[in-house]
């Protein structure tokens, strides 16, 4: 792999502030994504931001197919070079936050793993549209920015804990595989960073209504300070005597907030809810 910072230069590569570019150029690094990752060479990886392509080269080392979506068509000229050598790879200049989830279901066809060094502006929202969509996504290995990954896999009545947690943790199993010095990026970015690897297990709980279970915990968390009751009178419009009986009937303390369930405990509640619907 050709040094991506003499490439940047020689095409006169402008960075982009509004796409949170910085790029990741130290070898073991990448390496240790893609070991995160647990992709084989029978794997098809979706890439998000490919940008100086050095984190797409390691992957179509390592796997079957690589597709990569990049938003900044001002990176082609690298790209080409960057991934001359490499004939398992498909480019795509789209903006995967804006791409409809057809459009995505229509270019990856197989069960695909996920594995991204993702723009810290879009990490959140990008991982909830993959989450709540129907697409055979195995598994996510995204670098993200550290105080993110610890809300991705934070326990419950920790200030981390909110409803991406929950959104994530009853569908996957997720645990940060390595914490990045903001050091190893180009340019440097004002945060550290960590290595978040998803596991994707959809029979993990079972959740009779997920619309509802959605609701449930965003619900929750909507207003962290109040407590459930509360919450669960303004958003499922029950009386707060009604929420009162509904918690004390699942085993709760009348006065609990939402940060202190657990996923088991929504899916519970959220099943019990349904149930008497």
């Amino acid at each position: 792999m050709e040094n991506v910072k003499d490439i940047l230069r020689e095409n006169n590569f402008k960075f982009n502030k509004a796409y949170g570019q910085n790029f990741i150029t130290d070898k073991n690094l990448l390496n240790a994504i893609v070991k995160d990752s647990k992709i084989t060479k029978t794997d098809t990886v979706l890439e998000i931001g490919a940008g100086g392509g050095t984190l797409t080269s390691f992957l179509c080392e390592n796997a079957e197919k690589v597709v990569s979506f990049e938003i900044d068509r001002n990176l082609q000229p690298v790209l080409e070079k960057t991934l001359a050598s490499y004939n398992n790879v498909e480019l795509f200049f789209l903006d995967a936050l804006k791409m409809d989830i057809e459009k995505i279901r229509e270019i990856m066809k197989n069960p695909f793993h996920l594995v991204a060094n993702l723009p810290y502006y879009i990490t959140t929202p990008l991982i909830l549209k993959f989450l709540e969509s129907n697409l055979d996504v195995l598994s996510y290995t995204v670098m993200v920015q550290k105080e993110v990954a610890k809300r991705f896999t934070a326990k419950e009545n920790t200030s981390d804990y909110g409803s991406i947690t929950v959104a994530i943790n009853s569908v996957a199993n997720s645990e940060i595989t390595r914490i990045v010095d903001r050091n190893m990026f180009y340019p440097v970015p004002n945060v550290d960073s960590a290595v978040v690897h998803i596991d994707i297990d959809k029979n993990k709980y079972n959740i009779k209504n997920f619309e509802h279970f959605k609701r449930l915990y965003k619900c929750a968390f909507k207003m962290r300070r109040k407590t459930l009751i509360n919450n669960l009178n303004s958003d499922f419009n029950i009386s707060k005597e009604e929420a009162k009986n509904l918690l004390i009937k699942a085993g709760f303390n009348e006065n609990i907030r939402g940060e202190a369930l657990s996923v088991n405990d929504f899916v519970n509640l959220s099943n019990m809810m349904v149930s008497e619907n």
